[in-house]
């Protein structure tokens, strides 16, 4: 069940309206890293989690809380495109920069389309997708995946800032770093914790077995498929692994090779160019036809 309370979570008004600013806040909005995209992705993590308690609570919890920043986006962008005139072209372009900046840089179809109001896509008109989402039911694969959907989100708010002198809109995406801080450290929390309560480990999924893993020696071995010559100074080079299952190594290139097979002869019937002359396809085609009706 949802009940909308109508107020938001923090205030959401702009000094003054900006139309090209407008289509910038719509990538975090809609983007692949927008609010719309964490809403929905911690919901169905929580719709498609497997056990009661914390953390699906948790997951619920921060899924409402999105879905209220996608509303704090959404009417700030309103404002941000309240007072914007529709433009003419001619002198009005050269005269007014407001009308230049409307013909420039606003996204056109946020008057044509939604009526000066915000759209369900990224800063470039692209719509959002729900193959943005990930839900996979491992709470470790998951949390992963959420964490770096904070770090993300945070990253692209915090470039936002510097492009807008507003105080209005300022105010708003300080706020928004501020909770995506939380959110990331969240997920970091969360993830420790499921590995304190035993119920997930690495490498993902932990209950599959490393013991099915083949060759085993290439589980923890660096391989070195540039001609980077540092590599082998990092972390993941040497030394135990961070699942605490195994120890690092380096090789300098792949340490196994398998024979190309040779190339794949489909069904006749997909006209695919073969080796084999054309008249013999033909007489394959009508063969496969009598043989196989389906």
């Amino acid at each position: 069940m949802f009940f909308h309370r109508q107020e938001l979570q923090f205030k959401a008004q702009p000094s003054a309206p900006d139309a090209v600013f407008a289509r910038s806040l719509q990538e975090v909005l809609g983007g692949q890293y927008g609010e719309i995209t964490v809403a929905m992705q911690y919901a169905f993590q929580g719709w498609n989690m497997h056990i009661p308690g914390k953390y699906r609570d948790l997951v619920f919890g921060i899924a409402a809380e999105e879905f209220g920043h996608v509303e704090m986006l959404a009417v700030m962008i309103a404002q941000l495109l309240e007072k914007q005139p529709l433009g003419v072209s001619g002198n009005a372009l050269q005269d007014d920069p407001t009308v230049a900046a409307v013909l420039g840089g606003m996204d056109r179809q946020h008057a044509i389309v939604a009526g000066a109001g915000a759209r369900a896509v990224d800063s470039n008109g692209n719509p959002w997708q729900g193959s943005f989402i990930t839900a996979s039911g491992n709470l470790m694969a998951d949390f992963h995946a959420n964490a770096n959907a904070e770090m993300q989100g945070r990253l692209q708010v915090a470039r936002l800032i510097h492009m807008t002198d507003d105080h209005g809109v300022r105010d708003m995406l300080k706020f928004l770093l501020a909770r995506d801080t939380m959110h990331q450290n969240q997920w970091l929390a969360a993830i420790e914790e499921l590995k304190e309560d035993g119920l997930e480990l690495l490498p993902v999924p932990s209950n599959y077995g490393q013991a099915q893993d083949s060759p085993q020696e290439v589980s923890y071995q660096y391989q070195n498929f540039s001609d980077g010559a540092h590599a082998a100074e990092g972390r993941w080079a040497s030394g135990p692994t961070p699942d605490g299952n195994g120890t690092f190594s380096y090789s300098d290139g792949p340490t196994t090779t398998a024979e190309m097979p040779p190339p794949t002869h489909p069904d006749a019937r997909l006209f695919g160019t073969t080796e084999l002359p054309s008249t013999v396809e033909r007489l394959a085609t009508k063969a496969q036809d009598l043989l196989n009706r389906e």
